[in-house]
């Protein structure tokens, strides 16, 4: 009678636990590896560990990439597995964490014949995690898997973004009643490659190239309407490595650090041409980025992930001219932060040298004043990570190449040359996401009657000033202006 009794209640613990959130048949065992098939494609999944607790509205859905069917290039609509195990428990408001590339509060939920779709918005780690210490030391960051968006909603135009609003309909030459237009396309995402060499794209009328070799370098050339801008923004680096800490205490950030070494520098070259074009004021998120996967850390799939935008804005005051120039400076040993009794601190060990000058090489025949100002980002988060969907710890280096040269009509107009240069850190936990990405994104969003996004959901302090100086020839010459970086 008591083996009876015994085995009874071995299976009602054992039902117990399943309902509990314990492991399924076919739900990963913690020794996945972080480059097969499946994980590559749509992350590894999460594996439940004694020393970590999730939040409770948390939804671990089993199987992992194996139960993913595709998802959107926009990173925001994920087709999974009905059947996959906890599946059944996903609802709008809830946190899905299917893999650590699918992570995030489930915005809508719908069938789509054996499929379901699962359109989520961004989460906090905290959001994610209640109480756990992760921690990892020496991540190489080398041999990058490559992951790209395609052509994703988030990377249009403003222009283009418009187009999703409201639409007049009705007989042609009659005003209508507006209607909303139909949703736009929504491609599946490409699959990924691994290393660092360039990647092409195409970002509202802009062609890019980005690469991750001896730094992480973006390209961008426009050419239309009589305006031709061409150029190369890089953060230097040499064998990088990353270190991290996290400690999160009931549901909140009791201590964080990441730091990242290398040897840092920058270095942009550019070169524009008019010819009664128009000037250009744009912001160029890269849907590419440059992913290390770092395993599972007490049961959560987290990976180091690069990835870079551009902004760009002309301040062409003539209608025919061209301006040049190219230079190169050291930045920084190594570059992170500590947070701790809350309260943030930059460890930036700051070593900023002239190696090519950007001021003598600035030259061109313009017929009136040109200016242009260049703003190049460089991210790196420890987390979760897919795109704009990003949560954990990090830091952004965002430098600003501002350039003005003066006319060349002659006297009594002297040809001068102006050049600042402001390199700013931005850090903390959380996450931030562009307010023209966001935008495009609630747009779409608006269409399928799901609630809005918030552009932001971090701790961390105003941006830090790593360098910033302003440099003119001749000194005071009034006409060039004083060339001013981008704050923050």
């Amino acid at each position: 009678m008591r083996k009876v009794v015994s085995a009874v209640l071995t299976v009602v613990l054992a039902l117990a636990a399943t309902g509990c959130g314990g492991r399924f048949p076919g739900d990963p065992t913690g020794d996945e590896d972080p480059y097969s098939e499946s994980a590559l494609r749509y992350g590894m999944a999460p594996v439940p560990h004694p020393d970590l607790t999730y939040q409770p509205d948390v939804v671990l859905v089993g199987g992992g990439g194996r139960s993913v069917r595709s998802v959107t290039a926009d990173g925001l609509t994920w087709r999974i597995d009905p059947d996959a195990p906890r599946a059944d428990d996903l609802a709008p408001g809830k946190v899905m964490f299917v893999t650590g590339r699918g992570v995030g509060r489930v915005l809508d939920l719908q069938r789509d014949g054996g499929d379901l779709l699962v359109t989520i918005g961004p989460v906090t780690v905290t959001d994610v995690i209640r109480d756990g210490t992760l921690e990892q030391r020496g991540i190489a960051i080398e041999n990058p898997v490559v992951y790209q968006a395609g052509e994703p909603i988030w990377a249009m135009s403003e222009e283009e973004a418009d187009a999703l609003g409201a639409t007049p309909s009705g007989r042609a030459g009659r005003a209508g009643p507006l209607r909303l237009a139909p949703p736009p396309p929504r491609p599946n995402q490409p699959p990924p490659s691994r290393g660092g060499g360039e990647v092409r794209t195409v970002v509202a009328n802009f062609s890019t190239g980005v690469s991750l070799n001896d730094g992480a370098e973006v390209s961008f050339h426009y050419h239309r309407n009589g305006t031709k801008l061409s150029g190369r923004a890089a953060l230097t680096f040499a064998k990088p490595e990353a270190d991290f800490h996290l400690n999160i205490r009931g549901g909140s950030v009791a201590r964080a650090e990441l730091s990242i070494s290398g040897g840092f520098g920058i270095r942009y070259s550019f070169e524009a041409g008019l010819r009664d074009g128009q000037n250009i004021r744009t912001v160029l998120p890269i849907p590419v980025d440059f992913s290390v996967p770092m395993g599972t850390v007490l049961g959560v799939p987290l990976a180091l992930t690069i990835s870079q935008t551009v902004k760009v804005t002309t301040a062409f005051g003539a209608k025919v001219g061209t301006i040049k120039g190219k230079g190169e400076f050291s930045l920084a040993g190594s570059l992170g932060y500590g947070y701790a009794n809350g309260t943030f601190g930059p460890q930036v060990s700051k070593n900023f040298k002239r190696k090519e000058s950007l001021i003598n090489s600035l030259h061109g025949v313009p017929v009136g004043v040109m200016g242009l100002l260049i703003e190049h980002q460089v991210r790196f988060d420890v987390g979760f990570s897919a795109f704009v969907l990003k949560a954990g710890l990090f830091f952004e280096v965002s430098t600003a190449y501002g350039t003005t040269i003066g006319s060349a009509l002659g006297a009594p107009l002297a040809v001068c040359r102006g050049v600042g240069i402001g390199v700013r850190a931005s850090y903390g936990v959380g996450y931030t996401i562009l307010a023209p990405v966001v935008n495009v994104i609630n747009k779409f969003l608006s269409l399928i009657n799901v609630k809005p996004i918030d552009p932001s959901g971090k701790l961390g302090p105003p941006p830090y000033v790593i360098h910033s100086d302003e440099e003119v020839i001749p000194p005071g010459t009034k006409l060039c202006g004083t060339p001013k970086p981008a704050a923050g």
